[in-house]
């Protein structure tokens, strides 16, 4: 599980309303203990919350390949680039020797 339900995030919404408004109404009529329990409700949830096993597990582990593996990739693609760059120098120079003697390239078989 990488981070609380839906049903818990409506939850913990309802605690903050009704200890904040609770607080509120509290203050209003005068009782200010009643207010302070609210208050401190509203404290404990919070930090009950933020100590949750879903937070601890939300921090992201850094994913990163080994530098062996990034070192054979990085081989892999220089291997690649070069054997294409050589087809090209190849191709290049199999048309200029075609222009030298005058031929003109086979013409592309439609199929």
């Amino acid at each position: 599980m990488t981070g609380p339900s839906k049903l818990w995030r409506v939850i913990a919404g309802v605690f903050v309303l009704v200890n904040v408004a609770g607080a509120g109404y509290a203050l209003a009529m005068g009782e200010l203990t009643h207010a302070l329990v609210h208050i401190l409700a509203l404290a404990v949830g919070y930090i009950a919350w933020s100590l949750a096993p879903w937070q601890r597990r939300r921090t992201p582990t850094p994913v990163g390949l080994p530098d062996a593996r990034i070192d054979y990739l990085q081989q892999s693609v220089d291997a690649v680039a070069l054997e294409v760059e050589r087809l090209g120098e190849a191709q290049r120079y199999a048309e200029k020797l075609r222009a030298e003697q005058g031929e003109t390239s086979p013409p592309k078989q439609v199929e």
